[in-house]
C-alpha cells in the first residue's frame, strides 16, 4: 500500500552514506527460513569482493541456524530490490552495482528451514 506524507520530511537524514566512513549499508535477507525475520542490515566497504559476503560475513549473522552449514553457494538464488540478479562473486559490491542501503535476498534450494517449518 503507498504512503502519502502529509507534509514534507524536515530533518537531518542520520543514514546518509556519507555518515559512514566510506562504508555503505547493505540489507541481506534469506528466504524461507523466518528465524531471521527480516533482512539484516551489514556496513560493508564498497570494495568489498562479493564473494567475501558469504564466505566471510554472512557466517557470523546466520551460521548458528542449522540449515547453514548445507548452503550450496552454487545453487543458490539471488535477488535484487525482489527481482531475480546473479551477482559475480569475484567482483566488488560496487562493480556488482549494489550501492547505499541496497537490498539483497538469497534462497537456498531444499533448504527450508528446521524440519521444513520455514523457521
Amino acid at each position: 500500500m503507498p504512503v502519502v506524507a502529509l507534509k514534507p520530511y524536515q530533518g537531518e537524514v542520520k543514514d546518509r552514506q556519507e555518515n559512514f566512513h566510506g562504508n555503505q549499508l547493505l540489507y541481506v535477507g534469506w528466504e524461507d527460513h523466518l528465524m531471521f525475520c527480516a533482512p539484516l542490515c551489514f556496513m560493508l566497504p564498497p570494495d568489498l569482493r562479493f564473494g567475501d559476503l558469504p564466505e566471510q560475513i554472512l557466517p557470523g549473522a546466520y551460521g548458528a541456524h542449522p540449515d547453514w552449514a548445507r548452503v550450496d553457494w552454487s545453487e543458490a538464488r539471488w535477488f535484487r530490490s525482489g527481482r531475480p540478479w546473479q551477482p559475480d562473486f569475484d567482483k566488488t559490491l560496487a562493480e556488482n552495482g549494489l550501492g547505499h542501503k541496497e537490498v539483497l535476498r538469497f534462497q537456498t534450494p531444499g533448504l527450508t528451514g528446521i524440519a521444513g517449518s520455514c523457521s
